[in-house]
């Protein structure tokens, strides 16, 4: 999944708040411009982010509607998997009240 590299939920953040050029966007890193443009690769063929040309610059853009869709789509299982610890928990708690 594009999210799940630390490298590029970072990418992300920075991207939410504006545009950034390859370059500004591995400044923060310590890994190479190579390794970052592969990270923006990931997220391009996601739909999560796009690259416009402004004369030699070529910023990223973040795709906020898809990311709102794929943060949707997250937030469908956290519930699911929320409400199954939530199971889980009332079942450890009535066994450890059973040993008392």
């Amino acid at each position: 999944m594009a999210l799940a590299d630390p490298a590029r939920r970072r990418i992300i953040a920075r991207l939410s708040r504006g545009p950034a050029t390859v370059n500004e966007l591995a400044e923060p890193f310590e890994i190479t411009k190579q390794a970052v443009s592969k990270h923006i690769q990931v997220l391009e063929q996601a739909e999560l982010v796009t690259r416009t040309r402004d004369a030699q610059r070529r910023p990223v853009h973040l795709n906020a509607a898809r990311l709102e869709t794929l943060t949707a789509w997250i937030d469908q299982y956290r519930l699911v998997r929320e409400a199954q610890y939530r199971g889980l928990d009332a079942v450890l708690n009535h066994l450890s009240k059973d040993k008392t």
